[in-house]
């Protein structure tokens, strides 16, 4: 109770009347301060002892309502270990745990020797791998929480040059289909790490013998629930591989042009939009980017028949025939033509995801695909972010009935679960890691923001945020 309350009191935020009697609000803030390490925070504290990257986005988001000083911290300290290159790499080891805490440890992605020429950081120790760019959206709603604190500590101005290099990685570097989309070249890259959706691509990697490592993840959580060997030994093969290439783009037997990572980037380029505003800049080109990118989106992954978007392999230079909830996360944005957007809405209704019906929270994976399993990790069970992702977006295309009925099942299955990695769908029955990061996070920005005042997209005259659709 003392560290919550060290937590409270760090706040700079205005104080919301329900705050001293909502009980999920406090359990929410315990979570955020036990995962605290003193500059960032862990996803949690057995099976993620380091910094991860999306996950600090989500975090931030957060955390700006009790303490925007961390939040902005947050981000800070995940971008200081940006590589030269514009790479944010999805994981910042933490010097204090011990090399066998967690599997694949610094000495296997070797950055500061592997990474060189690619410009890894020399003061600490990445991953050589990205993860979903949410850290420009991250950074202006952490800004709008406490404007004057952030002002006055530089903070959008110290992080606008690194979040620009970013963006710049991932749309020339990454661009491997050559029609304007960022392509990840492992399924760690797009954060829905075991996703059926990467069955197809990844059976061209031939795995790496399970003798060759250890896996750390099965110490925390039960092997029904997680990978498989197999694709376990995959991820290790392509993962070493890149290595070996210097982290080198391009070269590598798996590339995916992926819809929810895509279109957090076009989120993220508004929100770049919205701080170069906010820096003295117009901001146009980036609005005028964007756009583009949603045409792209729209045009090379958006499935009429599927009534969603897929995943596009490009090495094969096809869709891949998997419907999961990356497909779905694109209703966040909404330039979306019309059709899209309500063809999206109704998928999420209806029988491959059943929200609103026969399930709690959207599953990762369709309900009806041959590889759908309620508890192993990506192929079915509902996670915490996906669902506040798409909460957002039904609030931004007017769903609002659909979005409340989802906010409320959210905040109900969070607090059941014990702030749960990610639930069963149907039943919320808590799976993975307890205490999560981002589940208590984002448990937060519900309660804080209900009706996503600061998180719905406004594309009219400047674009980027507006608080206009409060109910």
């Amino acid at each position: 109770m003392q560290r919550t309350a060290q937590l409270t009191a760090d706040r700079t935020a205005p104080t919301l009347a329900h705050e001293a009697y909502d009980p999920l609000h406090a359990r929410a803030v315990r979570v955020l301060e036990e995962n605290w390490t003193g500059a960032s925070s862990v996803p949690s504290r057995g099976l993620y002892p380091h910094q991860w990257s999306w996950d600090s986005a989500f975090i931030a988001i957060g955390l700006r309502h009790v303490s925007p000083l961390r939040a902005q911290t947050e981000l800070e300290t995940l971008l200081a270990a940006q590589w030269a290159d514009g790479r944010i790499p999805h994981i910042v080891f933490s010097p204090s745990v011990p090399l066998d805490a967690y599997f694949p440890s610094p000495d296997f992605w070797r950055s500061a020797t592997a990474g060189r020429a690619a410009g890894a950081p020399r003061t600490a120790q990445t991953s050589g791998i990205v993860q979903p760019p949410v850290h420009a959206l991250a950074a202006w709603l952490v800004h709008r929480a406490d404007p004057e604190l952030s002002r006055a500590r530089g903070f959008l101005s110290r992080l606008y040059p690194r979040l620009a290099a970013w963006h710049r990685y991932l749309l020339h570097r990454r661009d491997l289909g050559g029609g304007g989309l960022a392509s990840v070249v492992h399924p760690w890259e797009q954060g829905m790490d075991n996703s059926p959706c990467w069955d197809a691509p990844l059976s061209r990697v031939r795995p790496a013998p399970a003798r060759s490592f250890r896996r750390a993840d099965l110490d925390h959580g039960a092997p029904e629930d997680r990978p498989t060997d197999l694709d376990y030994g995959r991820y290790v093969r392509l993962a070493a591989g890149y290595r070996d290439r210097g982290y080198a783009d391009g070269e590598g037997e798996f590339a995916v042009e992926d819809p929810a990572f895509n279109a957090l980037l076009i989120a993220s380029e508004h929100a770049l939009a919205r701080i170069a505003r906010e820096l003295g800049a117009t901001g146009t080109a980036r609005h005028a980017r964007a756009g583009r990118l949603t045409a792209s989106l729209v045009e090379r992954l958006w499935d009429p028949a599927a009534g969603a978007f897929l995943c596009r392999d490009v090495r094969a230079g096809e869709l891949i025939p998997e419907l999961g909830v990356s497909g779905l996360v694109p209703l966040l944005l909404p330039e979306l033509p019309r059709e899209v957007a309500a063809a999206l809405v109704r998928t999420l209704g209806g029988p491959h995801f059943g929200l609103g019906g026969t399930t709690l929270l959207v599953p990762s994976y369709d309900l009806l695909g041959e590889s759908f399993d309620p508890h192993r990790y990506w192929r079915g069970p509902a996670w915490f972010n996906t669902a506040w992702l798409v909460e957002r977006g039904l609030r931004a295309h007017g769903e609002l009935e659909r979005a409340d009925a989802l906010r409320e099942s959210f905040l109900g299955v969070a607090g059941s679960s014990g702030f749960a990695e990610y639930v069963d769908p149907y039943t919320g029955e808590a799976c993975g890691a307890l205490g999560f990061g981002w589940t208590a996070a984002l448990t937060l920005d519900l309660l804080h923001d209900p009706k996503g005042a600061e998180s719905a997209m406004d594309m009219s005259g400047t674009g980027g945020f507006k608080g206009g659709n409060r109910a």
